[in-house]
């Protein structure tokens, strides 16, 4: 990558990366190492993230107007980049990623002169309430009901797979507000206080015995009609202006940085001098770089043509490499029996298993870009 840097370029990452080894403390790197999901432990990511806030960059993605950094793609990828090969925490993406580029778009003045301080603070944890016992990769059937009393929705029903809903204070949520017609035409986007009365959060214990996700309940729960984003009953166009950031993320840098760990564990056990085990991270290495490659190839193309499908594609070669590694660690640590060298590696597989599944199952993703080649054909 370095020799499509600009001088000034090269001289923003070696900012970060002095900064990375000046404030990232020795037990922030350790966690990292350790993290069995994306989804790092509040105690770890809020803290990083205030250092990050203090320096403007607990939002890299963020137009400046709004309180980002107002980087360029090439330094957004840096950073990331960066960041990774640092070992430094993830940041919690359901606010600072996922809801925050919607409030941005669909939100009132007010809601932004709010929210958007409070997300990049950390003074806000975000949920995410869109699965629901009966309704998953069918999101449009979705049957929370939210019911119109004068000022208010009152909402009935329950959320599931709702990931750190148990630390979060506020919940970006789909609600069924009409029933008649389409099933989408009768969704609608609400921001929820999670300490209004009525809410319950039940525990859901992982494969790997972790707790992360839960289930939220809701029992006469009255939100008002202003914390509504869009209008009602054109929540679903909101969310899929949101999907569209939860499958676009950088994948290649998180990769690489768990790719070298593996290796650093294959070299110690003796893993890698097993017959056809080098070939084997050769070609997971090569299949990063590829992906890197992809990304930033994507960094110098506008929105249109391939651009507009590059989400898709990204999601299903990030998350089934993704999965690769987390199979290579395994059988590093279980047959070499060194689990002090990779302690995570049982954790993060199982935990690893919904991410081809989780922000748009990668069969969905293959039908996008199946009907992409089939309309540019036509």
């Amino acid at each position: 990558m370095d020799h499509l840097l600009s001088a000034d370029d090269r001289a923003f990452r070696d900012e970060v990366r002095q900064f990375l080894q000046t404030e990232l403390l020795p037990e922030a790197r350790r966690a990292t190492r350790l993290a069995t999901s994306v989804f790092t432990h509040p105690e770890i990511s809020l803290p990083w993230q205030a250092k990050l806030a203090a320096r403007g960059w607990a939002a890299p993605d963020w137009p400046e107007q709004f309180g980002g950094p107002g980087w360029s793609d090439v330094q957004r990828f840096i950073f990331a980049d960066e960041c990774a090969r640092a070992q430094a925490p993830t940041l919690a993406p359901m606010g600072l990623k996922m809801v925050a580029p919607v409030i941005m778009h669909y939100g009132s003045e007010e809601q932004r002169e709010t929210l958007l301080p409070r997300i990049i603070s950390g003074e806000d944890y975000w949920c995410q309430g869109y699965s629901e016992p009966a309704s998953g990769s069918d999101l449009a059937s979705l049957r929370l009901r939210a019911d119109r009393d004068g000022d208010h929705y009152v909402l009935n029903g329950s959320k599931i797979w709702t990931t750190h809903a148990h630390f979060a204070n506020r919940m970006f949520c789909l609600v069924r507000t009409n029933s008649e017609g389409r099933p989408q035409s009768g969704i609608t986007f609400l921001l929820v206080d999670m300490t209004t009365p009525g809410i319950s959060v039940a525990p859901i214990t992982t494969l790997a015995g972790e707790h992360e996700f839960n289930q939220v309940f809701f029992d006469d729960v009255r939100v008002p009609v202003g914390d509504r984003l869009g209008a009602e009953n054109d929540g679903w166009t909101v969310a899929k202006h949101l999907l569209t950031f939860e499958r676009s993320g950088r994948y290649s840098p998180g990769l690489r940085a768990h790719l070298a760990l593996i290796q650093e564990a294959a070299e110690q056990t003796g893993w890698i001098d097993l017959p056809g085990n080098r070939e084997r991270l050769a070609r997971e290495a090569i299949a990063a770089d590829g992906l890197r490659a992809i990304e930033l190839a994507g960094l110098y193309a506008d929105s249109g043509g391939a651009g507009a499908i590059r989400p898709s594609m990204l999601k299903i070669l990030g998350t089934e490499a993704s999965q690769r590694l987390d199979l290579l660690a395994l059988e590093i640590a279980a047959e070499r029996e060194v689990d002090e060298v990779l302690p995570s590696a049982m954790p993060r597989f199982l935990n690893n298993r919904a991410a081809t599944i989780y922000g748009g199952s990668n069969e969905i993703q293959r039908d996008i870009l199946a009907r992409a080649v089939v309309d540019a054909a036509l």
